[in-house]
Parts: structure tokens; sequence; C-alpha cells
């Protein structure tokens, strides 16, 4: 089974990543461009069996930093 997770800074979480995008597209002529946050995907392949609550406890021990960041799990359909 194919999961893809999504992480991503909590609200209020200074991003000076997505900043630094902010300042470049503008930079780059765009407008209009109220905010820019970066965050990250992490593609696993898993045995099928693999319980939601194992792909949770990896995410939250693991995979993202629960003091400054959120995710969510995503099953991807098979190819």
């Amino acid at each position: 089974m194919k999961v893809r997770v999504h992480v991503s800074l909590k609200p209020g979480v200074l991003d000076p990543q997505g900043r630094a995008v902010h300042h470049a597209l503008e930079g780059l002529g765009f407008a209009g461009i109220e905010d820019v946050r970066i965050g990250r995907e992490i593609d696993l392949e898993v045995a099928d069996e693999t319980t939601d609550a194992a792909l949770d406890e990896m995410c939250r021990k693991l995979l993202a930093n629960m003091v400054i960041e959120n995710y969510r799990i995503e099953k991807l359909e098979a190819a």
C-alpha cells in the first residue's frame, strides 16, 4: 500500500523558507501573493495490513515534529 504523509507547519509558526519564497516571487514580478507556507510530502510503501494507528504512530514519533507541525495521511490508489 502506498501512503503519502503531508507535513506542514502549524498556523502561527514562523516559516522562514516560505517567507524567502514569497519574497523571491515578488522579486520576479508576481503580484497578489498573500502568503507562502512550505511543507513536505513523504511517500511510504507499507504492507497492506499496516493499520491507521501504526501510520499515525510513525508520524507522531518520527515523520512530524508535533510541537510545530501538523500532518495528514493520504492512502494512495494502487496503480
